[in-house]
């Protein structure tokens, strides 16, 4: 089992020495995953514990409070990513302007010297880090040689068609609906996870009663209708669930709430308040529209159901 520190000083002397990756990683993708991989390599070529760190809140949030949602990964469900790559330890290192006020060779010093006692430090060839972002690969390249560590950069990782993964390119995807292509870049599908809450049943009173999560961190999605496969959390005995989830802000009823995401579940039967939902995006339907009249709603829902059967069982 994965073992989750939220401090790099006064670690166990079984974590320090290890071959440590170092990023965001928000979202897990596959140029994340040959990061975290290639320290794992190295850790087993070394003997050292395989580590990685990451920061939270992620730095974006820091300096730009005020920005609309962007998070692809939650901790919680970036934590579960990593863990279930085969990492021994994850270090998730508290970011604030105190620790954003570091220089890039104090950073090196303070966190991967004196904390982590590192071996060996593993980043994609983009990580910066520092005051202002002063540090880069080339710098921790020259500083490993001073201070007694090694380092390795990770080139971009591509697709076969040439494009670059990244989170940027997941969520340029996402805003546009394309959950496929960002399922592609993610090596999954894109998945949204929560607590559910209560809504006004009006699902229920149509007849197909719906789970509803609020995004908070999460990045929003192109507003629609999805077929989705959702997961009732309860650790490696996850109950999933093939369903249909409607995105956005249902016209409708006329409302002016927060964009919810409503899943309904195909073949579920039970009370999910106040249960942790994870909801996976398989396949976008259509965009998200205003019917005349519940009745024209409700028939509506029946072939999206139908369509989404369609699509999740084509897709396995």
């Amino acid at each position: 089992m994965m073992r989750i520190f939220r401090h790099y000083t006064d670690l166990p002397q079984d974590v320090r020495g290890c071959v440590v990756a170092i990023g965001n990683f928000d979202g897990v993708h596959l140029g994340h995953q040959a990061v975290i991989n290639e320290a794992g390599a190295l850790a087993r070529v070394l003997g050292k514990p395989w580590a990685v760190m990451t920061f939270e809140p992620h730095p974006t949030s820091v300096f730009k409070p005020d920005g609309e949602p962007f998070r692809l990964t939650v901790m919680r469900s970036k934590s579960h990513l990593i863990e279930a790559m085969g990492v021994d330890d994850l270090l998730i290192q508290h970011f604030d302007a105190d620790f954003a006020s570091l220089s890039a060779e104090d950073f090196v010093n303070e966190v991967i010297v004196n904390g982590l006692g590192a071996s060996h430090v593993v980043a994609g060839y983009d990580f910066h880090f520092g005051k202002k972002r002063q540090g880069d690969c080339k710098a921790l390249l020259a500083l490993g040689h001073s201070k007694g560590f090694g380092f390795t950069a990770i080139p971009e990782v591509t697709g076969e068609d040439g494009e670059i993964y990244s989170s940027t390119q997941i969520r340029e995807c996402l805003k546009t609906g394309d959950v496929q292509a960002a399922a592609r870049i993610l090596g999954r599908a894109f998945e949204l996870e929560g607590r559910v809450e209560h809504g006004d049943a009006r699902g229920r009173q149509l007849g197909f009663p719906t789970a509803n999560i609020h995004l908070h961190d999460y990045l929003r999605p192109a507003t629609g209708v999805y077929a989705i496969r959702a997961g009732i959390d309860e650790g490696a005995d996850t109950r999933w669930f093939d369903g249909v989830a409607n995105f956005g802000r249902r016209p409708t009823f006329h409302s002016d709430d927060d964009i919810v995401l409503e899943a309904h579940l195909f073949d579920f039967d039970g009370d999910l308040y106040t249960k942790h939902l994870r909801v996976e995006l398989v396949e976008r339907l259509r965009d998200e529209r205003k019917f005349d009249g519940l009745e024209a709603l409700k028939a509506q829902i029946l072939k999206d159901c139908e369509k989404a059967r369609e699509i999740l069982a084509k897709a396995g």
